[in-house]
């Protein structure tokens, strides 16, 4: 928030600085916090290297297989988070408001690495991340060979095919016939997900540089040696172009009754 909060104000809109943060901070700007000084409508973007899909998942010596198993718990599981804004927190969190299981959400981790150590040594069970992450990175590549931890949700439109038998929330969401409206929500909270890891400078960047910035960064994202080198690494590259990334900005836009459930959901 504090980088945004510069790029948005302070920097200049020259073309020479740019910042990478999570896109979950566009649900900050919806609830009305105080300490969010920027529009995210109007930053410059550039482009993304990749959409993210949430994911959850629970160390598997609990007793929970499912979602709805949960429900049963005798003392909510621990999830670790980073911070209250993030969708490490408000993504657990809508899964268990939606349908009805209770988690103590632990905020204040430095990152996924910080709360992974810590369902490692059996201080947190559960946390919710990405699919991308997951498969991509230690633990979780290893985590997912060993069944040390278990997926029990994801968060996208249709089912990883590394995941065929976990449920999407879409899917939970119509086995439990939930309403539109918390079916709209779960629709907001999950936006930034297709906005992956934008690239954005201040607004009222030149539109000539920004088509200079955009084009140089399709080139280097369709490099074939930059993406045999991202593979190397566990990294699933699936770029979005930055008229694509703006388009999906402006799409963001939601009606005033929507954003008041947003702020609903997120200042509880």
């Amino acid at each position: 928030m504090v980088a945004a909060n510069y790029v948005h104000n302070v920097a200049k809109p020259d073309g020479l600085t740019f910042a990478v943060v999570t896109p979950a901070l566009y649900t900050e700007q919806l609830s009305g916090r105080k300490e969010v000084q920027y529009n995210w409508f109007k930053f410059s973007y550039v482009g993304s290297p990749e959409r993210t899909t949430r994911i959850f998942y629970i160390r598997s010596d609990t007793p929970y297989k499912t979602v709805e198993d949960l429900r049963a718990a005798v003392e909510p599981p621990k999830c670790g988070a980073t911070g209250v804004g993030t969708a490490s927190y408000y993504w657990p969190r809508l899964l268990g408001e939606t349908f009805g299981f209770k988690l103590t959400l632990v905020a204040g981790y430095q990152g996924s690495s910080d709360v992974n150590l810590a369902i490692e040594r059996g201080e947190m069970h559960c946390w919710g991340g990405t699919v991308q992450a997951f498969f991509g990175s230690e633990p979780g590549r290893t985590w997912a060979k060993t069944g040390f931890v278990r997926v029990l949700a994801q968060g996208g439109a249709q089912r990883d095919s590394r995941l065929p038998d976990v449920p999407t929330i879409w899917d939970l969401l119509d086995k439990h016939n939930k309403s539109q409206a918390v079916k709209g929500l779960t629709r907001v909270l999950l936006a930034p997900d297709d906005l992956g890891r934008p690239f954005f400078g201040p607004p009222r960047i030149p539109a000539d540089r920004i088509r200079i910035l955009r084009a140089a960064f399709t080139k280097v994202m369709s490099d074939p040696d930059v993406m045999v080198d991202a593979r190397k690494k566990g990294l699933e590259p699936s770029p979005v172009s930055g008229d694509e990334l703006e388009d999906l900005v402006k799409d963001l836009v939601q009606p005033p009754e929507v954003i008041q459930r947003v702020k609903t959901f997120l200042q509880n």
